[in-house]
């Protein structure tokens, strides 16, 4: 189906932008998306990471979106409206050491990043959660519904295994888009996205609930 979560050697992957192009036409995936870490990004090395999608996106027989994976950091998320441009779509996750018991000051960058308008996907929402502590239920249900209000999608990441089942029921019910992510770090590793499409229909997901549907 798709794996709009894929890393290269253009940040922390060790495959080039093609060899994760060719694994997901192997895996017979319908969309693929480049999404690397944009922190290992330079002006020249951003421009050639674009130019390199656009080439292999014209050769391949699938759909191939350039995205990123943005950094969401105490005073926003670190993408500018010039890359933003430049992109089929951001990834903003939070990338940040927390203490036990402050799923609180998580979920404040979550809201952060789910009212920039140069965000798309949150990434792996929650998989920190085992570590700084559950938030409750009336806490997620404000997330969702700022993710509703601002047109935001939650990414479901066979990765991380994330979010709860529930999480993503409420999303379907409230229209909120949802995106499939293997959270590849190699080729091999492209399309391994078997837990993320087992939860998702098991909530009851549908093709139209997700993300780019349209290129499916």
């Amino acid at each position: 189906m798709m794996d709009l979560h894929t890393h290269t050697v253009f940040s922390d992957g060790i495959g080039q932008i093609y060899d994760n192009i060719a694994e997901a036409e192997r895996r017979m995936l319908k969309l693929i998306g480049i999404s690397d870490h944009i922190h290992y990004f330079t002006p020249g090395r951003f421009s050639a990471y674009i130019s390199q999608i656009e080439r292999f996106k014209k050769e391949s027989g699938i759909t191939v979106l350039a995205g990123i994976e943005a950094n969401i950091l105490a005073d926003g998320v670190d993408v500018d409206d010039a890359t933003a441009e430049r992109l089929d779509y951001v990834i903003a996750s939070a990338h940040v050491w927390l203490e036990p018991g402050r799923a609180d000051v998580y979920l404040e960058l979550i809201k952060t990043a789910l009212q920039d308008e140069r965000v798309d996907v949150i990434g792996h929402f929650g998989n920190v959660f085992p570590y700084i502590g559950y938030p409750g239920e009336e806490e997620l249900i404000e997330v969702i519904e700022l993710a509703e209000a601002n047109g935001k999608a939650f990414e479901i990441s066979s990765r991380y295994k994330v979010p709860e089942l529930d999480f993503v029921k409420s999303c379907i019910r409230r229209g909120v888009k949802l995106t499939l992510g293997s959270d590849a770090h190699m080729p091999k590793e492209v399309g391994r996205i078997g837990w993320s499409l087992k939860l998702f229909r098991k909530a009851g997901g549908k093709e139209e609930d997700l993300l780019f549907s349209e290129l499916l």
